[in-house]
């Protein structure tokens, strides 16, 4: 027998040696009163999971839906806005040097009503010494500043004109998501452009507005995946029917442009503020009293709503009967499951207004009417910090569009630091081009350890060329920076 031979002889060996195991396995489960293989016996599967669906699609909007509607509508009421300003530095770039400074910046805005009033965000007319207007027929007018809201980072401004395209505000409670939504703005001032996308979440809160530098400030996103970038802030997110649901604020971006998300105030907020700009030049904000957070299962066996982490005496909450570790789940008629959710519908709201609070305690839902108070009155909804305030005007320092001041004492203990100053406020210039946020804590510049204010300003005054700086944001997280000087 030669070896191919051997080979296929094992071969057959064991396939018929295997057909015999399993006759006789067949066998003895038939003749048996015990199973082979399982103690519990069990019947037919009968799930059948769902074939694989190869069908081609066709991934283009539905039949009957397009954009040309909408459009047509709010282009027309969409401009653009030149934002001047003379620029001086203060601390010792300012008393040795003088330097002043023309600089300019560009946004959008949206035409609100047929005399020229305009609603944009605080940021694209921040500091400004003169506001130009371009319409849509590119006519150029000047404009004036009528009122600013940073907490919620809005504007109005007017145009000295009449008989204007504007655009209706829609109902952003209502909105969807999954809805077609158009992004209208002059992105990299390509005037009258228009994306589009779909809602893609509400209530949204990415820490911009809100924060250590700003406790007041308001966060409730509509977000959507329409294409917005650099120019877009102030412009219109409006629907399919050319209603005004949002003001376009902001992107997620880790490059400066767009990344995949844009963020705008929702419609309804707009309109309170501006109709409060408009009456009082300031916006009338009542509190409810109280320090919150999410739920989450924190400090309460609920999953969703808002947790009462503490109450202000003699605040809204306390005279209404709320306790601490209450959850809060309602405002009027709308759910609330989250911080953000609940500042924005507070937000509507203006000292003196009533408002019925939905609230469980220990598993209960209970109701109670309370009466908004004032701002003065009581520390603020949301995250506030936990220092008292300090009467005294703290110590600060402007240069190339960014204002400092030191670390407080709390800060430097919960993040084990030695001093450090930190980043109050943004406007144009080289930091904010650096891509560094609101609240950084700069803790040294290159090798040299920054300590204090005094040591910012000596090192930036010894500083000709592109520098790295190097610290904390107040969650803890490490950063660098490259600022290009």
């Amino acid at each position: 027998m030669n070896k191919k031979q051997f080979v296929l002889g094992m071969i057959g060996s064991s396939l018929f040696g295997g057909i015999i195991v399993l006759l006789g396995l067949s066998l003895l489960n038939k003749n048996s009163s015990y199973p082979a293989f399982s103690d519990n016996p069990v019947g037919p599967v009968t799930t059948e999971f769902q074939k694989i669906d190869t069908e081609p699609r066709d991934y283009v909007v539905p039949e009957g839906i397009n954009f040309i509607k909408a459009s047509h509508k709010a282009v027309p009421a969409v401009v653009h806005i030149t934002n001047t300003m003379t620029s001086g530095r203060s601390g010792v770039w300012g008393r040795f040097r003088g330097n002043r400074r023309s600089r300019q910046s560009t946004g959008s805005g949206v035409l609100i009503s047929h005399d020229g009033y305009i609603a944009t965000n605080y940021h694209v007319v921040e500091d400004a010494d003169e506001l130009e207007v371009r319409l849509d027929d590119n006519r150029r007018l000047e404009a004036t500043l009528i009122g600013t809201d940073k907490d919620t980072d809005l504007a109005l401004i007017k145009v000295n004109t009449q008989d204007m395209p504007y655009v209706d505000f829609g109902d952003s409670d209502g909105v969807q998501i999954g809805e077609w939504v158009l992004a209208v703005g002059n992105p990299f001032d390509l005037n009258n452009t228009v994306t589009a996308g779909i809602v893609s979440a509400k209530a949204r809160n990415i820490n911009l507005i809100s924060g250590i530098q700003n406790q007041y400030g308001i966060e409730s996103f509509i977000q959507t995946d329409a294409v917005v970038n650099s120019g877009n802030s102030g412009g219109a997110l409006v629907n399919l029917e050319g209603d005004l649901i949002g003001i376009n604020t902001a992107i997620a971006t880790n490059t400066g442009t767009f990344s995949g998300y844009s963020f705008a105030v929702p419609s309804i907020l707009v309109k309170k503020v501006m109709d409060d700009l408009l009456e009082f030049g300031s916006v009338q904000r009542g509190l409810l009293g109280i320090q919150i957070r999410d739920a989450e299962g924190l400090g309460t066996s609920e999953l969703s709503g808002v947790w009462i982490r503490s109450i202000t005496p003699g605040g809204a909450a306390e005279g209404a009967g709320l306790r601490v570790n209450d959850v809060i789940v309602g405002i009027d008629q709308n759910e609330v499951k989250t911080t953000s959710r609940l500042q924005e519908l507070v937000a509507r709201k203006r000292p003196g207004d009533a408002v019925l609070v939905k609230f469980k305690r220990d598993g209960d839902l209970l109701e109670s009417t309370l009466t908004l108070k004032r701002r003065e009155q009581m520390l603020a909804v949301g995250e506030s910090p936990e220092e008292p305030l300090n009467s005294e005007i703290p110590l600060t320092f402007e240069i190339e569009g960014a204002q400092f001041r030191n670390v407080s004492k709390r800060i430097q203990n919960a993040l084990t630091i030695d001093g450090g100053v930190q980043i109050e406020e943004l406007g144009r210039g080289a930091w904010r081009k650096s891509g560094v946020k609101e609240g950084f804590i700069i803790t040294k510049i290159g090798e040299d350890d920054v300590v204090d204010i005094t040591d910012l300003e000596s090192i930036l005054e010894t500083k000709s060329d592109d520098f790295y700086v190097l610290g904390k944001y107040p969650d803890g997280k490490k950063h660098y920076y490259r600022i290009d000087w």
